[in-house]
C-alpha cells in the first residue's frame, strides 16, 4: 500500500512540474453571443468551483473545430440557440446521450434531441406581430400560420430569409404537422403574400411593420423584449411599442416553439462537470437570469417570463417534439427553394 501511495505521489507530481495537473473545468463551445451568459459562467463557477472555459463561434465554424481535433477536443459542452443547430451537431455525431436523470426531470420529452442527447435550456416563441393601426381585430382573431396564406395577406407580411435556422425549422415544424406536399403548397401561396423580398433580422421586421412598411411580421417574441427594453436604442422602444402579438393556432395544435439548447460533446473529457453546467443552467436561479437578461421564456414552469414579455399574455404551445426542427431540416431548406422563398 505504501508503494501504491508513492508511485501516485509521484505521478502527480510530475503531472504539476509537466503541466499535466488535473484542472476543475468545463469547456463551453458555444454559437450564443449574449453578455449576460458571461454572468452565468461566473455564477456556476463561484457556486461549483468548477472554471469555464469559452470557446466561441458559428455553428458552421465550431462544427469544424471538432472534426480537426477528433477524440482529443476539449470541448465538453455545445450551447447554442435553434434546436436545428442542435440537431446538426447530433446528426454529425458530435454529441453523447445526457444521463443525468435530473435533467431529464426537468426538461419535457418534446424539449429533448433523440437519445436525449441535447435539451432546451429556454423557449422561444416564433409568433405574429401586427400593427394594430392597419390590421384588424376581425382578421387577425384566431389567425394560425396557415392564414398567412391567404390571400388578403397579399404584400402584407414580412419576414427574414429562408437561409435563417428560425425560418427552416417553422417549416419543419409544419411538415412534421402538416405533411410535405401541403407545406409547399403553403409555402408558394405564403411568399407571393411578401411586402418586400426578405431582408434583415428579425427586429428589422417588426420594425417595418412599426413604420407602415407592412402590416405584419412573422418573428421571435424574445426580439420585442429587447426593444421595449431599450437595449436596442430609443427608436426600436418606440416602435415596438407600437405592436401588439398573436399567437397563431391557438384553436388547434398551438404556437411554434424553438428553443436554446445544450448538449455534452462526444469526447467530453470532463463529462461529468458538463451534466453540472446543464444542470445549473436548468436551476431556478439560472432560469431567471436568462428570462430577465434575453427575454426568453423559460423552461421550468415555477418561473414567470419576463414582466415585458408576459404582458402580451398566455399561449397553447405546440407541443410538436423539436428533434423534428432536426429531422425535417432537409427537407425544408428545399421546399422553402422551391416556394421561391430568397
Amino acid at each position: 500500500m505504501n508503494k501504491f501511495k508513492i508511485l501516485i505521489s509521484t505521478i502527480l507530481f510530475l503531472m504539476v512540474i509537466t503541466g499535466c495537473a488535473p484542472v476543475n473545468e468545463v469547456n463551453i463551445y458555444t454559437s450564443r453571443h449574449y453578455d449576460a451568459d458571461d454572468i452565468l459562467y461566473a455564477e456556476f463557477t463561484k457556486k461549483t468551483g468548477i472554471k469555464v472555459n469559452i470557446i466561441s463561434g458559428s455553428g458552421g465554424a465550431l462544427m469544424e473545430r471538432l472534426k480537426s481535433e477528433g477524440s482529443n477536443s476539449p470541448g465538453d459542452v455545445f450551447f447554442t440557440v435553434d434546436a436545428g443547430n442542435l440537431a446538426n451537431f447530433q446528426k454529425g455525431g458530435y454529441l453523447q446521450s445526457i444521463k443525468s436523470q435530473t435533467i431529464k426531470n426537468l426538461v419535457p420529452k418534446e424539449l429533448r434531441g433523440e437519445n436525449d442527447e441535447w435539451v432546451a435550456v429556454a423557449k422561444r416563441a416564433r409568433v405574429i406581430f401586427y400593427n394594430p393601426e392597419s390590421v384588424s381585430d376581425e382578421e387577425i382573431k384566431n389567425i394560425s400560420y396557415e392564414d398567412l396564406a391567404n390571400s388578403n395577406w397579399k404584400n402584407r407580411v414580412v419576414i427574414r430569409s429562408s437561409s435563417n435556422m428560425y425560418n427552416q425549422s417553422l417549416v419543419a415544424s409544419l411538415i412534421s404537422n402538416l405533411g410535405e406536399a401541403n407545406t409547399e403548397i403553403w409555402a408558394k401561396e405564403f411568399v407571393s403574400n411578401f411586402a418586400r423580398t426578405p431582408q434583415g433580422n428579425d427586429r428589422s421586421q417588426l420594425m417595418a411593420v412599426a413604420n407602415g412598411l407592412a402590416d405584419i411580421a412573422v418573428a421571435n417574441t424574445y426580439y420585442i423584449g429587447i426593444m421595449l427594453s431599450g437595449k436596442g436604442g430609443e427608436e426600436q422602444k418606440i416602435a415596438a411599442s407600437k405592436l401588439k402579438i398573436a399567437f397563431p393556432n391557438q384553436e388547434n395544435r398551438g404556437a411554434h416553439v424553438n428553443i436554446s439548447g445544450g448538449g455534452i460533446l462526444k469526447h467530453s473529457p470532463n463529462r461529468e462537470n458538463a451534466e453540472k453546467f446543464l444542470e445549473f443552467l436548468l436551476s431556478e436561479e439560472a432560469q431567471k437570469h436568462i428570462v430577465n437578461n434575453t427575454f426568453e421564456y423559460p423552461v421550468l414552469d415555477s418561473i414567470d417570463p419576463h414582466p415585458l414579455i408576459a404582458e402580451f399574455g398566455t399561449f397553447n404551445m405546440d407541443k410538436t417534439s423539436v428533434s423534428d426542427f432536426g429531422k425535417y431540416n432537409p427537407s425544408a431548406v428545399k421546399l422553402m427553394d422551391r416556394a421561391g422563398w430568397k
